[in-house]
């Protein structure tokens, strides 16, 4: 058991590192290798593994097989403490799909998560969702004005 950890953290610290080079990227076997260290690693519970790989089956991934595992690793990830992966999860419900229709509240939800987590976009799209409202979600001023604040608070500087 103390091997097989130690084996998949070689592996997918070595994977991250290949990462970065764009002509390993483009390699098939070795590209191969390089998820089944991402995956691995996830499966072993590594909350940065579980945000990393889920954001790359998320967006890169091929089919919506890929798509859901995305969505399920990112889910893990937020629930284990990931900020990034709570707001993506957010956006993700927030733009909903074929199966499941735009839900502001989870959208909310996962955001506020986020925003615990020190996440100031997620902030700040929840002071914009709580002032528009949305599918589920009526607006609410008071929310908007806390949440825009504290973006401001997490570091948010608007463009322009």
């Amino acid at each position: 058991m103390i091997l097989w950890r130690l084996r998949a953290g070689i592996g997918y610290w070595i994977a991250r590192r290949l990462f970065h080079w764009r002509w390993v990227m483009r390699q098939p076997r070795a590209w191969a290798w390089m998820e089944g260290q991402f995956s691995r690693m996830a499966a072993q519970d590594h909350v940065p593994a579980q945000s990393f790989y889920g954001h790359i089956l998320l967006f890169r991934g091929q089919g919506f097989g890929a798509r859901e595992e995305g969505l399920r690793l990112l889910r893990l990830a937020a629930e284990g403490g990931d900020g990034k992966a709570a707001y993506q999860v957010g956006v993700q419900c927030l733009a909903g799909d074929s199966r499941h229709p735009a839900d502001a509240s989870a959208a909310a939800r996962w955001w506020v998560r986020a925003a615990e987590l020190g996440h100031p976009l997620a902030a700040q799209r929840l002071g914009q969702l709580y002032l528009d409202g949305g599918p589920n979600l009526t607006p609410d001023a008071s929310l908007a004005e806390r949440f825009f604040r504290s973006a401001e608070t997490l570091g948010f500087r608007p463009k322009g």
